[in-house]
């Protein structure tokens, strides 16, 4: 016998790590959301230039939603790869990412730090790229269901830097949407 596990024992192990791992990595991508406030009633986002590039708002919430969710199943396919060599080092290039990527939103929305918030998305890039060859060399459906994700973060690399193209010294915009300004 060759087989760590027959086919219906694969199976049952995915459904467990996916009935774990897809809501909660959905709930944290909702909490990161929260912690940083929502968009449209932060005045110092509505303050700010906007990017040609900047998609209708009701467009990230679903996106995320979708994406948050083909995350989970990724990582569940992973973890159920009991038998692959690079699975921890794929969970825990996974985790690292993930950590970046929940860091983002409240660094951007709620600190109003567009350079730093920059840094940390490409320091998410560079993470998420590691992530997907991983998850690829563990189940190639892992790494699929990343594609779509990687491809969304590089687009939110753009946008961040044409905020602060468009904003330079955002960070002094205050809370309530006013600039404040010295002359001499």
């Amino acid at each position: 016998m060759n087989r760590l596990a027959s086919p219906a024992q694969l199976r049952a192990s995915l459904i467990r790590w996916a009935l774990f791992i897809i809501p909660t990595v959905m709930l944290l991508g909702f909490l990161s959301g929260q912690v940083a406030g929502s968009p449209a009633d932060n005045a110092w986002f509505q303050s700010l230039n906007k990017p040609a590039l900047y998609p209708p708002p009701a467009t990230f919430g679903l996106v995320w939603s979708v994406l948050y969710f083909m995350m989970g199943l990724a990582l569940a396919l992973v973890c159920a790869a009991w038998g692959s060599r690079l699975r921890v080092a794929a969970i825990f290039a996974f985790v690292i990412q993930f950590i970046l990527n929940l860091a983002w939103s409240p660094m951007f929305f709620a600190r109003h730090d567009i350079g730093i918030a920059l840094g940390v998305i490409i320091a998410l890039d560079l993470a998420l790229i590691v992530t997907v060859i991983l998850f690829f060399k563990v189940r190639k459906w892992a790494g699929v269901l990343l594609l779509p994700y990687l491809a969304w973060v590089l687009f939110a690399t753009l946008l961040n830097y044409q905020f602060l193209q468009a904003n330079p010294g955002a960070s002094q915009v205050e809370s309530t949407g006013a600039v404040q300004r010295y002359e001499f």
